[in-house]
């Protein structure tokens, strides 16, 4: 995956400021802050140096995908570790709501260059700005999906030792 670390986002570069000041997306979960705007996300992990966790769905037809959230992100242990580890991103697909313009160029920016295939898709990273030319490069830990195989009601357990793993893939401080 080295090829991501030299991904030039343009419409990064391009952004205008209203996707600056979009609001967290509003989850069941209420506790955990989940944001939409990549560039505010990525200021909070820079600032608590925390990967950016990128969770790529379709919330209005993804059943998988509300799976997950049932049965991972909604578990008290996903809330306690994801306040402690990572700053949360969705990246929506959905088919029967409207996204802004610029969310969805944003989501489907990442999309490619993620290359994500499927629903649902967690990516881990972080994010440098290059100075000189003004764009970003993203340096990814990993990517996780729905924790196939977990024992039943026990989802949460595989789906954080999975996640567990690729934060171990973290520079030091």
């Amino acid at each position: 995956m080295n090829y991501l670390k030299h991904i030039l986002f343009a419409l990064v570069i391009l952004a205008p400021s209203c996707l600056k000041a979009q609001l967290p997306a509003s989850h069941k979960e209420g506790e955990l802050e989940w944001y939409t705007d990549l560039l505010k996300a990525n200021d909070i992990s820079k600032a608590k140096h925390k990967p950016v966790f990128a969770f790529f769905t379709g919330s209005d037809w993804c059943g998988w995908c509300r799976k997950l959230h049932m049965e991972v992100f909604e578990k008290p242990e996903f809330v306690k570790w994801a306040k402690k580890n990572v700053v949360l991103l969705e990246l929506d697909f959905p088919r029967a709501k409207t996204l802004a313009p610029e969310l969805v160029q944003q989501n489907s920016s990442l999309q490619q260059a993620f290359q994500v295939r499927g629903y649902p898709t967690v990516w881990l990273f972080f994010m440098n700005k290059n100075t000189d030319s003004a764009t970003y490069a993203i340096n990814p830990l990993g990517s996780l999906g729905y924790p196939a195989g977990a024992e039943k009601g026990k989802e949460e357990v595989k789906f954080l030792e999975e996640a567990n793993a690729l934060l171990a893939k973290m520079p030091a401080k």
